[in-house]
C-alpha cells in the first residue's frame, strides 16, 4: 500500500495525511504494510514533501514579501535542491489580514535560490505557487544580481506596481553560477505573464488586487517585459507568452529569463521524490488533497499521482475533504473511487477542524473495503 497524497490545505499537511491514513488502515488490518510518500505539486508544502522523502532541511534568513526578515527553508540531497518560493514570498508570510498586491516582492525567493547555490546545488527544482506577489520575478532577479532602474538611475520600488517606473534593466550582474545549474520551474500553472489569462487578471484578486490594481499590474508587467526585451533581446518577449510565465505572480517569467525549463510541478516532484520505485512496490495507491474538483484535473497532485500509477498498472483510490467530481471524471483521471470526509461528517466546518480523526475513520473504511 502506497500513500501518495498532498496536503488538505488549512487542515493537514501531506505528512499528517499519510500518518492519519496509515492509522486508519491499521485499525482495519493491523498487519498491513504501508509506505508513505507525501507529495506536492510545487506550491506550499513542497519542501516538507522533499524532507519527508529524505532530503535535508536547510533554513536561512531572507526577506519576506514586505521586506521584513523571515526564516525560510529549502531542501537538499546531494547536489539537488528543492526551493519553494512560498517559503519566502508566500501569502502565509504576510501579517494577518494584510495584503499587498502592488508592493509585495519576490526578493526573498531570489535569496533562497542563492542559498541553494551556496550549498552546492547543481540541480534546483524551483516550486512556485501560493505567492503573495505579482512582480514578474523582479525582486528575485535583483536578489540574484540584476539591476532594475528608473529614469533617475535609482532602483525601482519593490513589487509589481513599481515596475511602471522601470526605465533600464541590466542583467549582466546575475550570479554566474546560474548558467551552470539545471533550473527546473515546477508549477501546475501554465498561464502567460499578461493579458486576460495572465498573472494579474487570473490570480491578482486572490492577493487583494482590485480591478484597478489588476489593470495597473498588467500594464506594469507588460512594460517590464518590453524594457527587458531591450536589455536581453527577443527572448524576453517570447518568455512572456510562454506557458508558466504567469505562475506565482509572474515569478515563472523571471525564472524563464534565468534559463529555467518549465515542467508540470507534480511530474517533477514525483521524479525527485522517487515515486516510480515506490509504486512498483505497491499493490494499491491512495492519493488525495483537500478538495477534489475540476482544478484537480489540471495538473494538481492527485491527478499526477493517478496518471503515473495507472501507467504502472496500479489501482488508485483517493481521499479528500470534499468531492466535487462525478465518478466518470474520477475514472478518466485514473481514480477508481474517492472517499470524502463529508461522507463521515456533512458539516464542512467540523471536517476542517477535526480533519485528522475523521480521515482516520475514512481510512478504516477503505481498509475494510479493499483489504479485508
Amino acid at each position: 500500500m502506497l500513500i501518495a497524497a498532498d496536503k488538505f490545505k488549512g487542515s493537514l499537511t501531506a505528512v499528517q495525511v499519510a500518518e492519519r491514513v496509515t492509522a486508519g488502515l491499521r485499525r482495519a488490518v493491523p498487519t498491513v504494510e504501508v509506505e508513505a510518500l507525501p507529495v506536492a505539486d510545487g506550491g506550499d508544502g513542497t519542501v516538507d514533501a522533499a524532507v519527508a522523502a529524505g532530503f535535508e532541511r536547510r533554513e536561512v534568513r531572507v526577506a519576506g514579501p514586505l521586506g521584513d526578515e523571515v526564516t525560510a527553508a529549502f531542501a537538499l540531497r546531494g547536489d539537488t535542491a528543492v526551493v519553494e518560493m512560498a517559503e519566502a514570498s508566500g501569502l502565509q508570510r504576510l501579517p494577518a489580514g494584510v495584503l499587498a498586491p502592488l508592493t509585495a516582492s519576490t526578493h526573498g525567493s531570489g535569496e533562497l535560490l542563492r542559498a541553494a547555490l551556496d550549498a552546492g546545488a547543481r540541480t534546483i527544482v524551483f516550486g512556485v505557487g501560493g505567492s503573495a506577489t505579482t512582480d514578474g520575478g523582479a525582486g528575485m532577479l535583483t536578489a540574484l544580481g540584476a539591476r532594475l532602474l528608473d529614469a533617475d538611475g535609482e532602483p525601482v520600488a519593490p513589487g509589481g506596481g513599481g515596475l511602471a517606473d522601470l526605465a533600464t534593466a541590466d542583467l549582466s550582474g546575475l550570479d554566474p553560477r546560474l548558467a551552470e545549474v539545471d533550473l527546473v520551474l515546477a508549477s501546475d500553472v501554465d498561464n502567460p505573464l499578461t493579458g486576460p489569462k495572465g498573472a494579474p487578471a487570473v490570480y491578482g484578486p486572490q492577493k487583494g488586487a482590485s480591478p484597478d490594481d489588476v489593470a495597473t499590474l498588467d500594464a506594469a508587467l507588460a512594460h517590464y517585459a518590453k524594457v527587458l526585451e531591450a536589455a536581453v533581446g527577443p527572448r524576453a518577449d517570447e518568455h512572456a507568452s510562454a506557458p508558466g510565465a504567469g505562475a506565482a505572480g509572474g515569478i515563472g517569467y523571471g525564472a524563464l529569463l534565468l534559463g529555467a525549463r518549465f515542467r508540470a510541478g507534480i511530474e517533477v516532484m514525483l521524479d525527485v521524490l522517487g515515486f516510480a520505485p515506490a509504486v512498483e512496490r505497491a499493490d494499491l495507491v491512495i492519493t488525495g488533497e483537500g478538495s477534489l474538483d475540476e482544478q484537480t484535473l489540471h495538473g494538481k497532485a492527485p491527478a499526477g499521482v493517478a496518471a503515473a500509477a495507472r501507467a504502472a498498472g496500479k489501482e488508485v483510490i483517493a481521499v479528500c475533504g470534499r468531492l466535487a467530481l462525478a465518478p466518470e471524471a474520477l475514472g478518466r483521471a485514473g481514480i477508481r473511487r474517492a472517499y470524502p470526509l463529508t461522507d463521515e461528517e456533512p458539516d464542512v466546518t467540523v471536517c476542517i477542524a477535526d480533519a485528522g480523526p475523521i480521515l482516520e475513520r475514512v481510512a478504516e473504511r477503505i481498509g475494510r473495503d479493499f483489504l479485508v
